[in-house]
C-alpha cells in the first residue's frame, strides 16, 4: 500500500494529521455519524490469556466490565476499595474510557468478599492463580460499535460501508495507525506532554498537563485551567481544579510545597509517565507510516533497512523480535509478507532504535530532525525511571472480518463487529468507513 497504489483523493481533518494520521487507505467516500453517543454504543471485550484458576494461588484474577471509567482511575479506586497500594493493580490491555469494557485485572491477595460496590463495576468473575496478568497479556479485543446519526439514509450508508469494506478486503491490510485516544480525546495534549519530557524540559511537560485548556468547552475546569495559565498560583488552583482532577492536583500539591517541576511530575505514578512518553514515541511511529506513504514507499512489503515482525500461529505479533531486511534478505523477507507470515514494521524510537541507511534510513532521519530530537533523548537523564529503548510495532495489520448491520429500535444506525490484535485502535479502522471532516 503505497501513495500510488490506492491512490487517495479525501484529506483526513487537520486534528488527525497532527496526529500524523495523514492519509486514508481507500477511496471510496466515508459516510459520517457519531461515535460513543453513549457508553453502550462502544463495546469491547478483552480477548485474553486467562491465568489458570488453582485453590491457593497467590494471585487474585479479576475479570470486570466496567462502563466509563479510565484505566488507571479504575485500578486506583480498587486498590484502595481493597486496601491495597495504588501500584498493586496489573492489566493486560488499556481500554477506552467511554466505552462498556470487560477487561482483567489481578492483584497479589486474595479475592474479594463481596462485591466491589463501585458505580457502573461489575465484577464478572474473581478467581485465585498462581499468576497474575501483566501489560500485553491478551491477544487482543473483540468490538461491536454504533454508529449514530448518520449523515445518509441508513440504506445508503450500508452500501456505501460495504463497499469500503470490499475495497479494504481487496487491499488486504490498513495503516496501524495510533488512534486519538492515544493523544487525548477531550485535551489531545498527551504526546506533548511526553515531547517536553524527552526534551528535558519538565517545566513545559507540567505547563502543558496543567495548564492547556480544551478549544471549546467552558466548565470549571476549563476556567481554573486559564486562571492557572495566567498567574500560576498552585494553591489557588487547588481550591479551583475540580476534585475528580485527581492526576492534575496531584501535582499542583507539590508545587504549592515549593517543590520543582521533577518533583511534582513524580506525584503521578510512573505508569501515567510512562504514558507520556509512549504518546510521544507513538506520535512518531504515525508521522513515520504517513511520511512514507507520501514518499511512494511501500507499506505492504519491505525493502532494504526496514524490519519485519513474524505474525504467531495464534495471530499475536513478536513486535520484540524485529528481523532487518537488508539487500541479501529482501526477498525471503518480502516472500513471508506475502505469505501472512510477517508484517513490515515501524519504530517506536527509543535510545536503542539504529537508523538505517538507504530510503528507509532517511525517512527515520527526516521524522527525527523534524521534530529536533535524537534516539539517545530516550535515555531521559531527569527520568530515567522512564527511559526506553525502544521497539518495533506492524506498520499495517491484516483486514479482519468485518460485520456491518442496521442496529438500533428504528434500524437508523449501523452496527460494526469486528476483533483487532492488541494495540490496535478500532477507530482507526472506522475512520476508513467514516472519513468524518475529510477534504
Amino acid at each position: 500500500m503505497a501513495a500510488g497504489e490506492s491512490d487517495p483523493v479525501l484529506r483526513p481533518p487537520l486534528a488527525e494529521v497532527a496526529l500524523g494520521m495523514g492519509f486514508y487507505a481507500t477511496r471510496a467516500s466515508g459516510v459520517g455519524g457519531t461515535l460513543k453517543s453513549g457508553a453502550e454504543d462502544f463495546r469491547v471485550r478483552e480477548v485474553s490469556a486467562y491465568p489458570m484458576p488453582v485453590t491457593d494461588g497467590p494471585y487474585t484474577v479479576l475479570r470486570i466490565e466496567s462502563r466509563n471509567w479510565e484505566q488507571h482511575e479504575l485500578a486506583e479506586v480498587i486498590a484502595r476499595r481493597l486496601g491495597l497500594p495504588r501500584r498493586s493493580i496489573e492489566w493486560a490491555g488499556t481500554k477506552d474510557r467511554r466505552a462498556v469494557s470487560e477487561r482483567l485485572f489481578s492483584y497479589r491477595g486474595a479475592p474479594p468478599s463481596v462485591d466491589l460496590g463501585l458505580s457502573d463495576v461489575t465484577v464478572r468473575d474473581a478467581y485465585r492463580s498462581n499468576d497474575g496478568v501483566r501489560l500485553g497479556h491478551h491477544y487482543g479485543n473483540s468490538f461491536e460499535i454504533a454508529v449514530r446519526n448518520l449523515a445518509e439514509p441508513v440504506d445508503r450508508a450500508l452500501s456505501q460501508y460495504r463497499e469500503i469494506a470490499q475495497e479494504l478486503h481487496r487491499q488486504g491490510v490498513f495503516p496501524n495507525f495510533f488512534g486519538p485516544q492515544r493523544f487525548g480525546e477531550v485535551r489531545p495534549i498527551t504526546h506533548d506532554v511526553g515531547r517536553a519530557i524527552v526534551k528535558g524540559d519538565a517545566g513545559a511537560a507540567v505547563e502543558i498537563y496543567l495548564a492547556a485548556a480544551p478549544t471549546d468547552g467552558d466548565g470549571p475546569g476549563v476556567a481554573a485551567r486559564r486562571r492557572y495559565a495566567a498567574d500560576h498560583d498552585a494553591a489557588r488552583a487547588l481550591w479551583e481544579f475540580p476534585r475528580e482532577y485527581r492526576f492534575e492536583r496531584a501535582i499542583l500539591e507539590r508545587l504549592a510545597r515549593g517543590q520543582p517541576p521533577e518533583r511534582a511530575l513524580r506525584g503521578l505514578s510512573r505508569e501515567l509517565r510512562m504514558l507520556f512518553v509512549h504518546a510521544y514515541q507513538s506520535l512518531l511511529f504515525n508521522r513515520w507510516i504517513t511520511l512514507r506513504w507520501r514518499r511512494g514507499l511501500p507499506l505492504s512489503r519491505p525493502i532494504a533497512g526496514d524490519r519485519i515482525v513474524r505474525i504467531e500461529r495464534d495471530g499475536t505479533v513478536r513486535g520484540t523480535d524485529a528481523i532487518a531486511v537488508s539487500a541479501d534478505n529482501v526477498s525471503e523477507c518480502s516472500e513471508l509478507v506475502r505469505r501472512g507470515r510477517a508484517l513490515l514494521a515501524g519504530p517506536l524510537v527509543g535510545y536503542e532504535t539504529t537508523i538505517p541507511d538507504g530510503p528507509a534510513g532517511e525517512l527515520l532521519r527526516d521524522v527525527l530532525q523534524e521534530e529536533g530530537v535524537e534516539p539517545s533523548a530516550f535515555t531521559l537523564p531527569a527520568f530515567p525511571e522512564l527511559a526506553s529503548k525502544g521497539t518495533y510495532r506492524p506498520a499495517v495489520l491484516p483486514v479482519p472480518p468485518i460485520g456491518i448491520d442496521p442496529y438500533g429500535e428504528e434500524g437508523d444506525s449501523v452496527r460494526f463487529r469486528f476483533s483487532l490484535p492488541k494495540g490496535a485502535y478500532a477507530t482507526v479502522l472506522l475512520r476508513e468507513f467514516l472519513k468524518a471532516g475529510a477534504r
